[in-house]
């Protein structure tokens, strides 16, 4: 949580609470989307790459880092093409290893770096899940 922004908005715990609610929803949506009968994968002891397209806060990554902590994993390594410098220093403080490909001291956000920068869809994702456990997948 940052401390700061939450003591400028009124009824903080209030907001946070409801915030959290609709997004723990959100989150269990997508995962019976995305994961489908599969069951969760045993990270115990393995090594865990967490890729982005890039960190301008880190505050994806580190909401990452800490819930596979939690699942007692060997080793965490962060990997992004483009990252604000501070947010890389902070990356490698908390993984056990990170990569940042580039550190421009311009960095402004990730989107300036690619040409297109679309979100990828729930069928793409789906659709890739798939095809890393070998399933077929017909959309």
């Amino acid at each position: 949580m940052n401390e700061e922004i939450l003591a400028r908005i009124p009824n903080a715990e209030r907001a946070l609470a409801e915030v959290t609610v609709k997004e723990v929803k959100e989150l269990q949506r997508r995962e019976a989307l995305y994961r489908g009968e599969r069951p969760p994968v045993d990270l115990r002891n393995k090594i865990v790459i967490l890729v982005d397209d890039g960190a301008a806060t880190g505050a994806t990554m580190k909401a990452a880092i800490a819930a596979l902590r939690e699942r007692n994993v060997a080793k965490i390594v962060t990997a992004v093409p483009v990252g604000a410098p501070d947010t890389c220093d902070e990356l490698r403080n908390v993984a056990d290893e990170s990569i940042c490909a580039i550190e421009p001291q311009w960095f402004r956000a990730v989107g300036q770096f690619y040409e297109d920068f679309s979100q990828t869809t729930n069928e793409e994702v789906r659709e890739l899940l798939a095809r890393a456990q070998g399933e077929p997948h017909y959309g």
